[in-house]
């Protein structure tokens, strides 16, 4: 019963927001500041989820095979290879740490 009611709680919570942010008077959204954090905002929010599930482990920090395969990805990117090549070099690089060690 407890999960329904963090579900709900989580809806509620979830419009609310969505409320909150429709209410935002539109010369507030026109600011230039606003409008470079709004851009900024999905790629440290990336980064962040990135650097997260790469070098954590419950409390721990960890480097095992998952730092080498971005950092496979990141000499891609270096090189500006396309994006297929980008996630085909972690893949590989990230396969391959773990079939060594």
């Amino acid at each position: 019963m407890s999960v329904w009611i963090a579900i709900g709680v989580t809806a509620l919570g979830c419009y609310l927001v969505k409320l909150l942010g429709l209410s935002v008077p539109a010369g507030v959204l026109e600011r230039p500041v606003l409008k470079r954090l709004t851009a900024l905002l999905p790629v440290a929010l990336l980064a962040a989820l990135t650097a997260q599930q790469t070098f954590a482990d419950q409390t721990a920090l960890v480097l095992d095979a998952r730092a080498a395969g971005l950092a496979a990805a990141a000499f891609a990117l270096a090189l500006r290879a396309p994006f297929l090549v980008v996630v085909a070099a972690a893949v590989l690089v990230t396969a391959g740490v773990r079939a060594v060690g």
